[in-house]
């Protein structure tokens, strides 16, 4: 690590995921941080917590598995020292093939790291402002609003208007789930095997089940403009339980309620259909409805919801609810170190630049954290490869098409395999893995600004 020049000094707004990973990858790269978080002073819509890094939708990180974009951009995240990885498999509780966290754990773990670093300054205040002449990387999230989202929208004239609406799911108390009626296992006995709790239910009760949904009163959403008569953006990977289910009846089926690779003790067979809920803290007292992000009335998802088999007396820790996310128009504006092109000096990290996830967020506060290091040392740009998916997610935001939309991490973002990999597509998707991890590996020495430099 360089020895600090105190010159060096970079402001960070906003202590999310991307902000945390910002501060964190500037501070070890030995410049001066000044991280400003707003919380516990004034706390947003969907957060509750006063600790940094804090889960609003899932507890999950989604695939651990190379062949999986997201688990690829893990094992990325974590070879070059990510923070945010740091504390996830510090914090993690099973679930199966999948990354799941304990969220008060996981908050606890990025607030320690980041408050104890001799290098990073938190400062309790909501910031309003934005100098373009100083170093800043703007992580305050999808719900930015106020002279905030005014000075952001200066800036970006009208890239900087797009949303969509996002969707939380409902959290289960244990001890009111009926297990004689659900059972544990993970799908195609992956994991511990009793990572996922399952509900299943008949052709009947399914019928019952989906009717309700679909006609369940859905909650007002608060700063959607009823007038339009338009339906709201939702983004698909967060979409709202009953909105999957109003495309068709077996929807839900091949979706969140899928039966497969969960046979039924006893018997063998397959429900008709199955709900699951993943632990969601370290003592299993809290299960997550796993896919039931939802925005119904709380008392319509008591009702709905309490028709599964094994819920019929759940008690609800949090209920299901929507939010609106607001996001830049990324290509044009910002570059592949997500800085602005016409301001150079102000960078932008985490949903609001267009990328979409916890991991996917954490990835662009590492590439603007790093970016704004080096131009605070006066190194040169480096840009990621687009072979990695920590590059092409930074190419899609400064480069996506016209109709811009949130985007998660996908194999789809990456350059084609210089040869043709043959038989299933998994052995494509390892060869990806293997061509990033490889990259990764050899470019080392930029990441890390080694003094050799």
């Amino acid at each position: 690590m360089p020895v600090n020049d105190l010159r060096a000094r970079i402001k960070v707004i906003g202590a999310g995921l991307a902000g945390c990973e910002a501060a964190f990858q500037a501070a070890r790269a030995g410049v001066a941080v000044d991280l400003y978080e707003m919380k516990p002073q004034r706390m947003s819509p969907a957060h509750h917590s006063p600790q940094f890094a804090e889960l609003v939708c899932s507890n999950s990180l989604r695939s651990n598995q190379l062949a999986n974009a997201v688990g690829l951009l893990k094992a990325e995240l974590s070879a070059m020292h990510s923070l945010i990885m740091d504390a996830a498999y510090r914090t993690q509780v099973p679930a199966g093939s999948a990354l799941a966290v304990d969220r008060e754990l996981f908050s606890a773990y990025v607030t320690t790291a980041i408050r104890t670093h001799p290098l990073i300054t938190v400062h309790t205040e909501e910031v309003g402002t934005l100098d373009k002449n100083c170093l800043t990387v703007v992580a305050t999230g999808p719900l930015t609003d106020g002279d905030m989202a005014e000075a952001i929208r200066l800036l970006c004239g009208d890239k900087g208007e797009l949303y969509f609406y996002d969707a939380v799911a409902p959290i289960v108390d244990f001890s009111t789930i009926n297990t004689d009626i659900a059972f544990f296992a993970s799908r195609y006995g992956k994991g511990a095997g009793e990572d996922y709790l399952n509900c299943p239910l008949t052709k009947e009760q399914y019928d019952a089940f989906y009717t309700a949904l679909i006609t369940a009163k859905e909650a007002p959403l608060k700063d959607f403009d009823a007038a339009s008569q338009k339906e709201p953006t939702v983004f698909e990977g967060c979409m709202p339980v009953e909105v999957m289910a109003r495309r068709g009846y077996d929807t839900l089926r091949y979706g969140p309620m899928k039966p497969v690779g969960l046979p039924l003790p006893g018997t063998g067979r397959e429900a008709y259909a199955i709900v699951q809920l993943r632990r969601e803290n370290a003592e299993g007292t809290m299960y997550n409805m796993v896919g039931f992000q939802t925005h119904l009335t709380f008392g319509e998802q008591q009702r709905v919801f309490r028709m599964i088999p094994g819920l019929e007396a759940a008690e609800f820790f949090r209920y299901g609810v929507m939010h609106r996310n607001t996001f830049l128009h990324s290509p044009g504006l910002l570059t592949a170190q997500y800085n602005m092109a016409t301001f150079p000096s102000l960078y932008f990290a985490g949903q609001m630049t267009g990328v979409e996830g916890y991991v996917e967020s954490a990835a662009s506060g590492y590439v603007a954290g790093l970016s704004a290091a080096r131009q605070a040392l006066g190194r040169p740009v480096y840009t990621f490869p687009r072979e990695t998916v920590i590059g092409a997610l930074a190419h899609y935001i400064s480069h996506g098409g016209g109709n811009f939309q949130p985007m998660n991490a996908n194999f789809g973002l990456l350059p084609p395999l210089s040869q043709k990999v043959k038989g299933p597509k998994i052995f494509r998707y390892e060869a990806y893995a293997r061509r990033s991890l490889s990259l990764i590996s050899q470019d080392r020495l930029y990441y890390e600004l080694k003094e050799s430099e």
